[in-house]
């Protein structure tokens, strides 16, 4: 099997199992800027802690959203790079790219299989369904990005299928302001626009989000006010 991603960090080849000596390792990490290291400790994290606090969830997801964030603009630079050997196969350009690709699905199915194997099974709050169906929506979003054929329509399937349990999920459970519910829509939105190349729904979701929003504004809790209008302003960024 290849090496996941997060193999090559010392956390893994220390064998660090201690929950709270790893969630200092995350944060440090993070500071530092050594999203790596932050993913190995909190995958290895998630095996040992279930479920996950809400602070915990976002280490988690902050953590591999840099480590796959780095791969995704690298592919997006050097596909945009129309040079004289991108024709040819067995270029360096080509060789490059395909190495980016395959460090990118290892992120990707690493991620989905925590989700699968730990985070959906272990969690039991309404807002952390919501939050692990759209986390797997994503990664099988950043997976169909760089695949082709019959690859990337089952990861676009497989994509939509999460997005629209977090939704029934999200419209079942969490109010109309909910970071998480609006982040969903946000993403959701973005999938049917880069992804299905369907503008007219990606703005048809992402207004009916942001005119919901709008009209409950007097019950966002103050410790979610921030999130909840930034995301906000993004959906109707893209509308315009």
């Amino acid at each position: 099997a290849t090496n996941m991603v997060s193999d090559e960090s010392w956390v893994v080849r220390e064998n660090i199992s201690d929950p709270e000596a790893l969630l200092h390792i995350a944060k440090l990490a993070e500071h530092a800027e050594r999203f790596t290291d932050m993913a190995a400790a909190m995958k290895k994290f998630t095996e040992l802690k279930k479920p996950l606090s809400n602070d915990e969830r976002n280490l988690f997801s902050v953590a591999y959203k840099n480590v796959v964030g780095a791969r995704r603009s690298a592919w997006r630079v050097i596909t945009s790079i129309k040079n004289k050997d991108s024709e040819d196969e067995k270029s360096p350009t080509n060789e490059l790219r395909r190495k980016i690709e395959n460090e990118l699905e290892q992120v990707c199915k690493e991620v989905l299989n925590i989700l699968e194997k730990n985070s959906l099974p272990s969690e039991t709050t309404d807002d952390g369904l919501v939050f692990y169906h759209k986390m797997k929506g994503d990664y099988y979003r950043y997976l169909a990005e760089v695949q082709t054929g019959d690859k990337r329509n089952e990861s676009v399937q497989k994509s939509h299928q999460a997005y629209e349990e977090a939704t029934e999920k999200a419209k079942q459970s969490l109010s109309e302001t909910h970071p998480i519910r609006l982040g969903l829509a946000l993403n959701y939105s973005v999938f049917y626009y880069e992804i299905e190349n369907n503008p007219d729904k990606a703005c048809e979701l992402a207004k009916s989000a942001f005119d919901n929003a709008i009209s409950r504004l007097d019950q966002i809790k103050d410790e979610s006010y921030k999130d909840s209008t930034l995301i906000m302003q993004l959906l109707r960024d893209n509308l315009t």
